[in-house]
């Protein structure tokens, strides 16, 4: 298959191409030190999928590479069978990648509709199709951020600057929505709701989702399917059900903290926070 890229002056993709984001045997290292291991995944345009592992597992990393922040070493990242790996952040944003980061990238001096705004403005550039029935005001009333329209961004709490990163991203109109730890720093009553506001977005904008966080009844309820990292490796992946029962996440992941002798961290105690 010939693949479209960014490079050689090819103009940027224009509107959906349809199909399935998908990662395929992707390496990643730095130097001598390689983080992801021949990373296989992938994500339905309808689909939710979680992402999950101990610290240091890779997970970011695979975030950045997939809308390329990062290179990959080896392996390809596709989206509708186009490449989108090794290109750049705005060739995967215009193929229809929209992201949150782990630590949040607003524009702090922004008001939170103007921050809504920019990124409308750039999905009306490159998917008018998708961007042109988009509403600003509903999106922000959908998270609950219209009490906070017209304030700066940088000076809402956490939780609401994590809700506005998701709504930034919306507003690009994408395909696949890509969400990094999203609920951290949130409260169990705004973490129900966040799930209620994701699955609602997905369908509303008929995109994928695939979302990371050390919350794990966030990630068992809100997605379809779970892929499991350790040490740059999946070493699991499947149904909620089927995941949480895999003697290898539950001796990784879920009972990481048993394992050790002087008790559970801050972060565990996080992951396992309801």
């Amino acid at each position: 298959m010939r693949h479209s890229t960014a490079s050689g002056g090819d103009a940027f993709p224009r509107e959906s191409h349809g199909g399935s984001l998908v990662v395929s045997n992707v390496c990643k290292s730095f130097g001598g030190l390689k983080v992801l291991h021949d990373v296989s995944l992938d994500c339905a345009p309808d689909e939710i999928v979680g992402l999950i592992g101990p610290n240091g597992a890779g997970k970011s990393t695979l975030i950045n590479a997939i809308t390329s922040l990062m290179t990959v070493t080896s392996g390809e990242i596709s989206l509708g069978g186009v490449r989108v790996s090794n290109t750049s952040p705005q060739f995967c944003a215009a193929s229809g990648l929209g992201r949150t980061f782990q630590n949040i990238k607003l524009f702090t001096r922004l008001t939170v509709r103007q921050n809504v705004e920019v990124a409308h403005a750039s999905g009306l550039r490159d998917r008018p199709a998708r961007s042109r029935d988009i509403d600003i005001s509903a999106l922000l009333d959908q998270f609950g951020l219209t009490p906070f329209a017209d304030r700066k961004a940088g000076t809402l709490a956490y939780g609401n600057q994590r809700r506005l990163e998701i709504v930034r991203a919306l507003a690009l109109a994408p395909d696949f929505l890509l969400l990094d730890e999203p609920a951290a720093g949130m409260n169990a009553a705004e973490t129900t709701a966040l799930v209620s506001s994701v699955r609602q977005a997905s369908e509303q904008f008929r995109c994928g989702v695939i979302v990371i966080d050390h919350d794990l009844r966030f990630i068992v309820t809100l997605c379809n399917r779970i892929f499991v990292l350790d040490a740059g490796r999946v070493i699991a992946s499947g149904t909620p059900e089927a995941v949480t029962r895999d003697p290898r996440v539950i001796e990784v992941y879920i009972g990481h903290s048993k394992n050790k002798k002087a008790g559970p961290t801050e972060e565990d105690k996080h992951a396992h926070t309801a």
